[in-house]
């Protein structure tokens, strides 16, 4: 038998030569000076041979090793040399397997339930925040340590809630590679507990109106894009969902040169549950106020070109990012204080208390109704959303006089404001939107 002293030992010689182990291991020498570790094997009524690796990177107690568990799977009736080879495939397919390759299989395959916008915000949060730092790692060498880490740096700055959006949308790419044999585990999925909790009660908002105009002016003196500063107007105008607002098309506005302007939000945009957004009668409607037309026409000659009303600043087929309006907000000092869903709750707020005042008995369900909030009363109809459009629409212009009271018009949020003025800076390169401006004709597609 061989032993380390005759293994060290061994010259090279004219022509190769094998000094024998026990169990058909052998060792042969070349005339280089290489010693390579061999095992001969019979299989199927053929004899072959299996490389073992060089001594002495392979050492003798190694080689011995390897031998072992090559006679265990051949006792087992596989052949030794086929099943290394599907081994090292198998290794090798599991290292393509990375985590942004399954993560977009799983988008890519779920997203027909979802709305556009809301299957372009989770594509997005996961190009934004995960796969720069695990996307290109094969995803069954994932630990929970490595995922936390990710969730950890979102929660860095601030963004508890889109921390745990983040690790669900992880656990669900875990669970679908789990499905398809990739993986076994899920290591996102205790790791809710260990994340920070969301603070209870409703999102910052401010529900006074004159400390609410204060609010918006001070944020629309910030040095943002025009663009920006325009969709928080409209935002605040009409009072719907962020991301309703952000996904916005030009040819989902009716009649806005004629006498009442509105904005038909599909119902496979809004919020709700698939049969919510399969409803043929679930579109909601919003009245077009005549400040909130202002806001449209200052925008149209920055957007009016392409589809959607506030695009990304380097798409225009992309939607605006969904932190964009709350960035604005928070460098106006609003952090804590309000939050762009905030309008919502300020127009409930302040239209609820404004109508015990002045106004009509049923306006409180008109009000729900405006916010899209889907009734509870199956009697009503769910989603008979075009029901007391007459004061919506009086209402709605309540609202946005009060609002717009001492704000700049919307034609001026088109310039840059000078860092540090108090106003807006004059208009220069900018072609005022006249009163006869009437937009182009624009068809709803199909």
């Amino acid at each position: 038998m061989l032993t380390d002293t005759k293994v060290r030992a061994a010259k090279p010689r004219a022509k190769s030569y094998k000094p024998a182990n026990s169990s058909r291991l052998y060792l042969m020498v070349t005339p280089s000076g290489g010693k390579l570790w061999r095992w001969n094997y019979e299989y199927d009524g053929k004899y072959k041979s299996m490389a073992f690796g060089a001594w002495p990177l392979v050492s003798l107690g190694n080689a011995r090793a390897k031998r072992d568990e090559a006679y265990t799977i051949l006792c087992e009736g596989h052949d030794p040399s086929v099943a290394k080879r599907l081994r090292i495939e198998a290794n090798l397919e599991a290292g393509r397997q990375t985590f942004e390759r399954i993560a977009r299989d799983w988008h890519d395959n779920a997203k027909p339930q979802w709305t556009t916008v809301h299957a372009s915000d989770i594509i997005r949060s996961l190009e934004r925040d995960v796969f720069p730092t695990i996307g290109s790692l094969p995803i069954a060498q994932l630990s929970p340590p490595l995922v936390l880490a990710v969730l950890r740096e979102i929660e860095a700055r601030g963004a508890i809630e889109t921390a745990r959006r983040v690790r669900q949308r992880i656990s669900a790419v875990f669970v679908y590679a789990i499905a398809h044999g990739i993986t076994q585990n899920d290591p996102a999925e205790k790791l809710g507990g260990v994340l920070k909790p969301l603070r209870k009660g409703r999102q910052p908002a401010i529900t006074e109106i004159v400390s609410l105009r204060k609010m918006i002016i001070a944020a629309e003196e910030d040095h943002a894009r025009p663009i920006t500063r325009l969709a928080l107007r409209f935002l605040a105008l009409t009072a719907v969902r962020p991301n309703e607002m952000r996904g916005a098309c030009w040819d989902e506005f009716e009649d806005l040169n004629g006498k009442e302007p509105l904005w038909r939000i599909p119902s496979a945009r809004m919020k709700g549950d698939l049969d919510r957004k399969a409803a043929t009668d679930g579109d909601h409607l919003v009245p077009i106020t005549p400040q909130a037309l202002a806001v449209l026409k200052a925008l149209w000659p920055l957007t009016g070109n392409g589809p959607l009303l506030f695009p990304s600043t380097r798409h225009m087929h992309r939607p605006m990012s969904e932190n964009a309006i709350g960035y604005l907000l928070h460098r106006a000092g609003s952090h804590g204080h309000h939050v762009p869903h905030g309008f919502r709750a300020a127009f409930s707020t302040i239209m609820n208390e404004w109508a015990e005042r002045h106004g009509k008995g049923h306006d409180r369900r008109v009000i729900d109704l405006m916010l899209a909030h889907v009734s509870r009363e199956k009697a009503e109809g769910a989603y008979n959303r075009a029901a007391y459009m007459p004061r919506r629409r009086e209402l709605a212009n309540v609202w946005a006089s009060m609002l717009s009271e001492g704000l700049p018009t919307p034609d001026n949020l088109i310039d840059w404001p000078s860092k540090g003025s108090a106003t807006m800076s004059p208009r220069s390169a900018v072609i005022p939107v006249d009163a006869d401006f009437r937009f182009p004709v624009r068809r709803r597609a199909a």
